[in-house]
């Protein structure tokens, strides 16, 4: 019941942000279906959190007579198979590679910055080390963040405070923004040298911060990374996971601990 609750809760925002605003429960359709599912597919959530997700919803259409607006058969929305744990990966870590062949090295340090400490893009674009770097955590001003929230993040890693000495060398106190242009200007070129070098959704990134995040705190994995899910869970094991997701869904500035789901799964 809890695990169904918070993924109604996970499925009633992405609705929100996806511009359907003030459904009533009886207003699902199969618009609202597909928007979710091709929202799944491009965000790159696996295909077991998918399957996780779309259980609730088949449960609130069954709840209000509105079954048939989600199809049997999860092949239907092209949800494949779920895959074993290494297939998670995909996409949540910087290939190196593939992070030498971007063009511009604010844009290299931005996705780093996203990799190391879960930041949207245009946190790590507006970033500015000289105001963020507190020596054991990082600060985000509130006018770099989505929805005005400031947070903090903390440094643990040796290579985290490796890359924060390389953004200090290269902009001392100014952002990942050209002096001379505005934060639209880069976010273009944010865009179009990710997408020529292969890495077109570094949103991934946050997940990949957020399951790491997970293992380290919980020391087991998330459902996303092959874990277990939470209804699989023992009392001890949901206590600690409740715990560790209140802790991520702060580093990754969100207001509520259920959205962690599209991150690390339910």
């Amino acid at each position: 019941m809890r695990q169904r609750r918070a993924g109604l809760r996970t499925i009633s925002a992405r609705l929100e942000a996806l511009g359907f605003r003030g459904m009533r429960p009886r207003s699902l359709g199969g618009r609202h279906v597909s928007a979710l599912v091709d929202d799944w597919h491009a965000r790159g959530l696996s295909p077991g959190t998918i399957k996780n997700l779309m259980a609730h919803l088949r449960w609130w259409a069954s709840a209000v007579g509105k079954g048939s607006v989600v199809m049997r058969e999860n092949a239907r929305y092209g949800i494949g198979d779920r895959k074993a744990a290494r297939g998670y990966r995909d996409g949540l870590e910087l290939d190196r590679a593939k992070l030498a062949a971007v063009r511009d090295e604010r844009v290299r340090l931005s996705l780093e910055l996203q990799a190391a400490f879960g930041l949207r893009r245009e946190e790590a674009i507006k970033f500015r080390v000289g105001y963020a770097d507190r020596g054991d955590r990082i600060v985000l001003k509130a006018s770099w963040c989505k929805g005005g929230r400031s947070r903090s993040v903390p440094v643990l890693v040796d290579a985290q405070r490796e890359l924060l000495d390389r953004v200090h060398a290269f902009a001392g106190r100014d952002s990942l923004i050209r002096p001379e242009e505005k934060y639209v200007q880069q976010m273009g070129r944010f865009e179009r040298d990710t997408r020529r070098a292969g890495i077109p959704k570094s949103h991934r990134l946050r997940h990949g911060y957020a399951q790491r995040r997970y293992r380290e705190l919980a020391g087991f994995p998330c459902r996303a990374a092959g874990g277990k899910a939470v209804r699989e869970m023992t009392r001890e094991e949901r206590r600690q996971d409740w715990m560790v997701r209140r802790t991520i869904a702060a580093e990754l500035g969100h207001a509520r601990v259920d959205v962690v789901g599209v991150y690390c799964g339910v």
